[in-house]
């Protein structure tokens, strides 16, 4: 019988191999047509951030958490373990901000021409760089205080303040109350889900409007096919919903492990939990965007020429 540890290893390593993989042949593909000198749409720029902060939870939460379920935690000095437990955060915050961004600029996208987001629909894409560049700011500013509460194992000690990560501790003894803490930080992540929640429900409105139409034209006997937009919106109306899901769970487990003393299998089923999306995301992109696809068609072509020359 194979001992759980192994299992869990096992099942950590998969999860950060495949999502790892999904991502970077995204990431590939985008490079790709950037050096060429494709023309990438407005969205391409934030999915490729998307990538990226996605790789970062991968690799920083999946395979330390693998390497922790097999025994070896004390892999990280304390600089180590500020440096990968920070950009794991920062990759994690960077992930939700940017969703929130996608989804905020995919309903503006599909907006009405005579709606009140018309001024904002023809200025979106030359904000898109500016909205990248402040998520990156304010998830790194947001995370910065982990670095001054953060030590690695070797230094943990078995006190009331001290809360342990497997492979990090973080002294959790601060002048704020820890009710106060947690509403400092976890307020930023309440407005982006609402805002979330919003532009998802103002696309799914948007999406039955134009089913109702369809369906009219379609009793007039044309049926016509559905358009790009009207694609790209449900794939990131299905990639916003996938997000929401395992966001909430893992916020859910995570305030349950901090009501009681944690047990090994809250930890790690906390940590698969916030891998889950990152894993799942770029096989959602690459299967649901048509342009994705006829671009990795496009990409295998000018290589099959390349060599034949």
């Amino acid at each position: 019988m194979i001992p759980m540890d192994i299992l869990l290893s096992i099942a950590f390593f998969s999860q950060t191999g495949i999502g790892v993989q999904g991502n970077l042949f995204l990431l590939y593909l985008f490079s790709f047509l950037f050096f060429t000198g494709q023309r990438l749409r407005p969205i391409d720029l934030i999915l490729t951030q998307l990538v990226l902060a996605n790789s970062l939870v991968l690799i920083l939460k999946g395979f330390f958490q693998g390497l922790a379920a097999l025994g070896l935690k004390n892999l990280l000095d304390d600089i180590g373990c500020k440096i990968v437990f920070y950009l794991h955060r920062v990759g994690r915050e960077l992930s939700l901000c940017i969703t929130c961004l996608l989804s905020g600029f995919q309903a503006i996208n599909i907006s009405p021409q005579n709606s009140r987001f018309m001024k904002l629909k023809t200025r979106g894409p030359r904000y898109i760089t500016p909205s990248i560049l402040f998520c990156w700011i304010y998830s790194m500013l947001q995370n910065i205080s982990i670095l001054q509460n953060l030590d690695g194992p070797r230094s943990t000690t078995n006190t009331s303040e001290t809360k342990v990560y497997w492979y990090c501790s973080v002294n959790s003894a601060t002048d704020i109350s820890p009710s106060l803490h947690a509403v400092v930080f976890s307020l930023p992540d309440a407005v982006c889900m609402t805002f979330i929640s919003f532009t998802s429900g103002y696309k799914v409105y948007l999406l039955y409007k134009h089913h109702k139409r369809v369906q009219q034209l379609h009793s007039d006997r044309f049926l016509p096919s559905a358009s790009p937009e009207t694609r790209a919106t449900q794939m990131i109306l299905l990639l916003v919903i996938i997000f929401v899901t395992f966001y909430l769970l893992n916020c859910i487990l995570t305030a349950w492990m901090h009501s009681m003393t944690p047990r090994p299998w809250l930890w790690h089923s906390s940590a698969f939990l916030a891998s889950c999306f990152p894993m799942v995301s770029p096989f959602v992109l690459i299967s649901s965007d048509s342009q994705i696809l006829k671009r990795n068609q496009c990409v295998h072509f000018r290589k099959i020429l390349r060599h034949s020359k």
